[in-house]
């Protein structure tokens, strides 16, 4: 086997350290996203280009022939492809299924897919266009299988965090990880391509006018009579009014008021949301004392002093005081509670 250049070393680790910082970008829409991303997809086509100069991967070896550094080579931009834009969406979407399809078939060469990934790729080989990890008509199934997938995937990126592995064995449980992917990757593809196609092959829809809708349709007739009972937003900002305000001769149709709209709009610039306080709170206080919201008078809390030496206040006294405690007496507490006696 040819030795290995060290520019395709240092070319694909600056290829997957440029694919990491993208797959970390919160700006995925903007242009200088999608020029970093064409970018890092031609350096990981020009590694698969010196890969195949190399000789570095054969149909005739197999998983144990392949040395540990060349294990790495094998994970390229594949999810890119699908990410990068261009005018045509169906064009990109099939160049990325091209790259998933190759790199399903050297795994299976290798017999590096596992018995239920060996199952996906079978199912997808019989009939790619209709692929599905679960059926579309199944909400309950596909978010089964969806969940099933984070967890799997979890795993898998725990496994590749384990530092007592082998490098070889972390080499192999990244391939595991990009196998995951791929299918999800083609489940998305192929729903994306029906859409697609649906669209393509939808009718063209009729231009509508606005004839046969009846919220557009005018119910006045010349007298100016009309059958809605609420007028439209036009004519309520019209202060009921419809029509132009002036003519093409400047002449005024319509009685109208003319407001300094700017000097209002910038005085109320550094204004707060809230209403400000318009008085103070002593003279709001002078102002309900002045309406007479305000009681003023003595404290009736005051208890009356009784004197000794009238006679017939203090009888009057005693008695009621003998009368409260009789009724106490004849009432005890809680006598009246007749929802919660036990």
């Amino acid at each position: 086997m040819a030795e290995r250049p060290q520019n395709l070393q240092a070319l694909f680790a600056a290829a997957k350290e440029r694919k990491r910082e993208l797959e970390s970008s919160l700006e995925t829409n903007s242009d200088s996203y999608r020029d970093k991303v064409n970018e890092t997809i031609a350096q990981f086509e020009e590694c698969q280009k010196l890969i195949r100069e190399l000789s570095l991967f054969s149909s005739n070896e197999g998983v144990e022939d392949i040395a540990t550094a060349d294990l790495q080579y094998d994970c390229t931009a594949k999810d890119l492809v699908q990410r990068s834009s261009g005018p045509d969406r169906e064009a990109v979407l099939r160049r990325a299924l091209t790259q998933y399809e190759k790199y399903l078939m050297r795994l299976d060469e290798y017999d590096l897919l596992s018995p239920d990934n060996k199952k996906l790729h079978e199912r997808y080989l019989e009939n790619p266009s209709a692929f599905t990890l679960a059926s579309m008509n199944d909400a309950a199934a596909r978010r089964q299988v969806k969940v099933a997938r984070f967890r799997e995937e979890k795993e898998l990126k725990q496994k590749l965090e384990n530092d007592d592995d082998t490098t070889r064995q972390l080499y192999l449980a990244e391939i595991n990880l990009y196998t995951h992917q791929t299918f999800q990757a083609l489940d998305l593809i192929s729903q994306e391509l029906s859409m697609l196609s649906q669209m393509r092959n939808a009718p063209p829809q009729p231009e509508n006018t606005g004839q046969d809708d009846p919220r557009k349709q005018d119910n006045r007739d010349k007298t100016g009579y009309s059958e809605r009972l609420d007028p439209p937003v036009s004519q309520l900002l019209k202060g009921g009014k419809l029509g132009p305000l002036l003519s093409k001769d400047g002449k005024p149709l319509q009685p109208f008021t003319l407001t300094d709209r700017r000097t209002q709009l910038r005085e109320g610039v550094f204004r707060p949301g809230h209403n400000l306080p318009t008085m103070t709170i002593e003279e709001y206080l002078e102002e309900e004392r002045k309406r007479g919201g305000i009681i003023q008078g003595g404290n009736q809390n005051e208890v009356r002093e009784i004197d000794e030496d009238d006679m017939e206040k203090a009888d009057e006294e005693t008695m009621k005081a003998r009368a409260w405690d009789e009724f106490k007496e004849e009432n005890p507490r809680g006598s009246g509670n007749t929802l919660n006696r036990g």
